[in-house]
């Protein structure tokens, strides 16, 4: 039986959504800026809405897909684990909840780049009064993406788990969000790179444009893909960590908890996460109360407050819990919160740890600065090298978290540890989608000539982004692979085999082992060759603009914004189809022909390399970026000069790195762990779980 302290999540996650369409309209009533500017931000609405609007009918096609899939053919918890064999046998809960996951996961992608788009011609008119003003707008314009979704997602698992009183049917809402999550990630990251590996490439390398120049074409669709892949991408991307970490926590409570006080540790992940909530509205008020005039101070200074917020209230929620149990559980309940104190923490650490290896006034990326100097084939040795090095410190912090919490209460403490890492998500994803709106700020500053001051108060907000950005893409990185950690163990309780019992002396386990550890590499390289084709296209398209139109240069005509969207747009769908279908194919057919056992060493197989690739990847493609704009500022001769161009190089390798194939190795790694979760029923019917390759 559920208890009745569920309620707290719920109540959360409606306040949540209250609160973030009140901050939409503090942000939607503030003044547009000049004519110019609107004009310009109509564009990047206009492209944005285009952009989604395409994608969501794909989608809607692949949802309707898998809805009848889990409908006709996965096996029922409800009716005994038989397959569908009468209308009354029809898996409709995991269904209902997969379409449920999936559609919650579009409308809060959907809300929150429809006011980051608003927020960002608001931002830039901000920045004329001042730098807390802009900072305001901007930060209440990403809020709205956090507030989002978290409340979205509590609002689906509480009511899900209180209607059908079991979380094997939260389950499907879980993979309903990851598989949305996937697509938008994946679509947003190829969009957005393709954009702005392309208007670097030929508007800063050839012609010497300045950053968002309004002649260079390109222009308008690098600021449509901020939207569409910084704040819709990420916001799903951590939506669906948010969820998995929530829905194996769950698990493994009904699982691994026996008697009475089961339903209170299956609902302690919801309160925790109910709680954390409540902790980032707090600070989210807070900032805009002590704010200063350093943007980056205030992020922080919003992150360390929910953070001790959340350790207040979590105690006290958590002394609530025990309140009529016995002994025993008491001290498991107290186990349980340490554990997700610890995960809060490493959490941070690793974020801080990428912003380390990424800032640029840190000793990683100004020696890629200097290496810079001495031509293209050294800086981008140097940003591999410190890339690679970069991983190290967080896999240390994620080994410290598993252990303690392993101590603390076995698989489920190591559970609890993910769901502590993501409970002030609310805080992190308003961090993140700050972070384009003020990019896009800057932009839209320069091209509705506001002026130098304006600009410069403008690349301040922006500053303090791409640092928040890079302290949200480690956090997410961390706190996906605690959830995919906890999600495993979850799926060896499920398969009814344990971690030790995985032989990788059995030749079925190590083939599965071996395709896990090569999905992550394969899976990038389609992401990046995306770019690559792309971009391609792009550069194409700047050229002959420039060459066909010379008045474009001189700024007496308008670039064709509206073609290099299409590019964009029309790429990264068609590109994002096979690397989305390979991350539910692979899994299954793994599944079928080397059995359970081989793909919980597929899963654990692909967690171990899909860690090193992602935090690889996003903390070489940070560096890089900032190498760049360091030069950019002045530093080594500035801009125009060799080392200039050959760190444009190391930027342009490093764009699809951090903002595609990195995060989006997050959003596989859940993705494939719930598939295997979710059709564990299917699985089990070849040869009881052996696979077709029995020996």
């Amino acid at each position: 039986m559920i208890p009745l302290i569920l309620i707290v999540a719920l109540i959360a996650g409606i306040i949540s959504i209250g609160m973030a369409l009140y901050f939409r309209k503090l942000v939607l009533k503030e003044d547009p800026g000049n004519e110019r500017m609107v004009e310009v931000s109509g564009y990047i609405e206009k492209g944005a809405k285009t952009y989604i609007k395409i994608q969501y009918k794909v989608l809607a096609i692949f949802v309707a897909v898998l809805f009848v899939v889990i409908l006709l053919f996965l096996p029922s918890e409800l009716t005994g684990g038989a397959l569908p064999l009468a209308v009354g046998d029809l898996n409709w809960e995991q269904a209902m909840a997969y379409a449920i996951g999936a559609l919650g996961s579009m409308v809060a992608g959907y809300l929150g780049m429809y006011v980051g788009v608003k927020a960002n011609t608001r931002a830039a008119q901000g920045c004329t009064v001042g730098t807390k003003k802009g900072f305001d707008i901007a930060f209440f314009g990403g809020s709205v993406m956090g507030l989002a979704v978290v409340g979205v997602a509590l609002i689906g698992v509480s009511i899900i788990i209180w209607v059908f009183q079991t979380p094997i049917v939260v389950l499907g809402f879980s993979f309903g969000a990851s598989s949305i999550a996937l697509f938008m990630k994946c679509g947003g990251g190829i969009y957005t790179k393709t954009a702005d590996v392309g208007a670097d490439l030929v508007g800063k390398a050839e012609y010497n444009l300045p950053e968002d120049d309004p002649r260079n074409p390109a222009t308008i669709a690098d600021n449509v893909g901020d939207n569409v892949g910084d704040i819709a991408g990420m916001g799903s991307d951590l939506f669906d960590s948010y969820v998995a970490s929530i829905v194996a926590a769950m698990l493994l409570a009904a699982a691994l908890v026996i008697g009475d006080a089961q339903g209170y540790f299956v609902v302690y992940p919801l309160v925790i996460c109910g709680v954390g909530l409540i902790a980032s509205l707090i600070g989210i008020f807070l900032i805009k109360w002590k704010g200063s005039e350093d943007p980056g101070k205030s992020l922080n200074l919003g992150t360390y407050l929910a953070t001790v917020i959340f350790a207040g209230l979590g105690a006290i929620f958590s002394l609530l819990m025990t309140i009529g149990l016995d002994p025993i559980y008491i001290s498991k309940v107290w186990s349980n919160y340490w554990a997700v104190l610890l995960g809060l923490a490493s959490g941070l650490v690793i974020g801080f740890t990428s912003d380390y290896f990424t800032r640029d006034d840190k000793k990683p990326t100004r020696n890629m600065a200097y290496a810079a100097q001495e031509g293209d084939a050294v800086v981008i040795l140097s940003g591999f090298a410190y890339g690679l090095i970069s991983v190290v410190p967080p896999a240390i912090g994620i080994v410290i978290a598993m252990f303690l919490a392993y101590i603390l209460d076995g698989v489920f403490g190591v559970a609890m540890a993910a769901v502590g890492m993501l409970a002030i998500v609310g805080t992190i994803v308003s961090n993140d989608a700050y972070g384009p709106i003020v990019d896009n700020a800057r932009s839209i500053a320069e091209q509705g000539e506001l002026g130098d001051e304006i600009i410069r108060t403008a690349d301040r907000l922006d500053s303090a982004g791409n640092t928040a950005k890079a302290i949200t893409k480690g956090f997410a990185i961390g706190a996906a692979n605690l959830t995919v950690l906890a999600l495993l163990f979850s799926y060896t309780e499920e398969a009814g085999i344990t971690l030790a019992g995985i032989n990788l002396l059995d030749i079925r386990v190590l083939i599965g082992a071996f395709i896990g550890v090569v999905v992550p590499a394969l899976f990038s390289a389609l992401l990046v060759l995306a770019v690559q084709r792309n971009a391609a296209k792009m550069v194409d398209e700047i050229r002959r603009q420039f060459e066909e139109n010379p008045k474009i240069l001189k700024g007496e005509e308008a670039a064709d914004f509206s073609r290099t969207i299409d590019i964009a747009t029309k790429g990264s769908l068609k590109e994002l189809i096979l690397p989305s279908i390979i991350s539910i194919v692979i899994p299954i057919v793994v599944g079928i022909l080397f059995g359970v056992a081989g793909l919980g060493a597929f899963l654990a197989g692909a967690i171990l390399s899909g860690f090193v690739f992602a935090v690889f990847m996003s903390n070489a493609g940070g560096a890089w970026d900032n190498a760049k704009k360091w030069i950019e500022d002045g530093n080594l001769g500035g801009k125009g000069t060799d080392t200039h161009k050959a760190a444009i190089t190391g930027d342009t390798v490093g764009d699809p790195f951090k903002d595609t194939a990195g995060p989006s190795i997050n959003t596989l790694l859940v993705v494939m762990s719930l598939t295997a979760s979710i059709f564990m029923g299917l699985l089990l019917l070849f040869n009881g779980g052996a696979g077709l390759f029995v020996l």
